[in-house]
């Protein structure tokens, strides 16, 4: 007898059938017991007449042959009766939390200590559910933008950016770093597809234990070539974010904001004075990014808002200047419910630029110098950006905190499980 999900119970009305899964929870009453099996689609109700029957704790995996009978009070309309149960793998041990709850009680670093078990919560699965729609959303819009996925080395050679906090290990007796970013390989592909996309991770050595950061996370990285400016890239990142908050709704049934055809944009100094920050501020803190969001709100309706032209010494040495001001760059950021998440903007495409940003930062030329090459042999005028996944998926469901919606989160403190 083949196997069938707890979803599909519904469509086999009086026939036998067969489920596997885990014990959800078990609820005794004086002449029946209920049994609940939790498999990857959802729960199903066993009716059970027989305690001899239930032996398996919680957690244990079973599979459960039995009558799909109809049931207007039971998950799904249906539930399972004249069951035979088979445990295919018991829990010998204490479960360090109940996950038939409707929220897991333990705290956050008991629940990370026990991922394995933690995550099967519904709570736990559906974030993750989320981010998987995303990813796919992310591929499927910008495929349909005629982008092309690309795969790039995680150890190189140099750090992308100069300053940055990397992760140094022994590559057979010479330094190599973990990529904390795709960026000089996706704007090297520029010059062999045009346009281009990764969903990968990215390592980030920074000493920030904070609800925002992570030393490991899933970047949804993209380039594409032949831009006028910055603007065509926030317009192509605008389309990707709708296909993406669609692909989630359809996938998961998840309830998204909208987003705007045009999303509004404010240049960086504007939006210090929206946030009443200090007009010499060199970048946006949270409590601007805060007061910019909640002004998207009130004064656009959004729960997105781009902030353009940072300051240059506040961005890579690859980003292009804003021609009409040099002291200002043709970078952005996308706060999404006053919080960044996505970081962009227009490259340098000419290897004299390169080069004179390089010196200007007092960076070793040579150190740079398989990326440059790429920049000698042509490259056209370029930009692209880069989704913290995990971010956008925290802010997205209200998570407090982004170790809440990965799986196995890495932080300063944390390198297992």
């Amino acid at each position: 007898m083949q196997r069938i999900l707890s979803t599909e119970l519904a469509s086999h009305p009086y026939e036998k059938v067969r489920v596997e899964g885990w014990i959800h929870r078990i609820r005794r009453l004086k002449s029946v017991s209920f049994l609940i099996v939790r498999d990857a689609a959802g729960l199903a109700q066993v009716v059970v007449t027989d305690p001899a029957q239930l032996t398996a704790p919680e957690e244990s995996v079973v599979s459960v042959t039995a009558t799909v009978t109809p049931n207007e009070q039971a998950p799904g309309g249906v539930e399972l009766t004249g069951p035979a149960i088979e445990v295919l793998s018991a829990v010998g041990v204490p479960l360090p939390f109940e996950l038939h709850r409707p929220e897991l009680t333990a705290g956050l670093p008991t629940q990370l200590d026990h991922a394995a078990l933690a995550l099967r919560h519904p709570a736990r699965r559906a974030a993750l559910r989320i981010s998987a729609a995303a990813a796919a959303g992310f591929r499927a819009a910008l495929e349909a933008q005629r982008f092309v996925e690309i795969h790039t080395p995680k150890l190189v050679e140099s750090a992308t950016e100069s300053g940055a906090d990397v992760f140094e290990l022994d590559y057979f007796g010479r330094p190599a770093y973990l990529a904390q970013s795709p960026q000089f390989y996706k704007q090297m592909m520029v010059g062999v597809f045009e346009r281009v996309f990764e969903v990968g991770p990215v390592f980030r050595a920074e000493n920030s234990d904070t609800a925002r950061h992570l030393t490991q996370y899933t970047s949804l990285d993209a380039e594409m070539g032949f831009i006028a400016d910055h603007r065509d890239v926030m317009a192509a990142l605008t389309r990707t974010l709708a296909g993406m908050f669609g692909e989630i709704t359809a996938r998961t049934g998840f309830a998204v904001p909208e987003v705007p055809a045009e999303i509004p944009a404010v240049h960086f100094t504007e939006a210090l004075t929206i946030a009443g920050a200090p007009a010499d501020e060199p970048d946006l803190a949270p409590a601007h990014e805060r007061a910019l969001g909640e002004w998207a709100r009130r004064e656009h309706g959004s729960e997105f808002v781009y902030v353009t032209g940072y300051p240059m010494r506040k961005r890579p040495f690859y980003t292009h200047p804003d021609p009409a001001d040099p002291a200002y760059s043709n970078g952005f950021d996308l706060l999404f419910r006053g919080l960044e998440i996505v970081t962009g903007g227009q490259r340098l495409h000419r290897h004299a630029d390169y080069v004179a940003a390089l010196r200007a930062t007092g960076e070793p030329v040579a150190a740079y110098q398989g990326y440059l090459d790429a920049f000698r042999y042509g490259l056209p005028p370029h930009g692209g950006w880069a989704i913290g996944l995990e971010r956008l998926v925290a802010r997205l469901t209200g998570a407090t905190n982004v170790r809440e919606v990965t799986a196995f989160p890495r932080d300063p403190h944390r390198l297992a499980p």
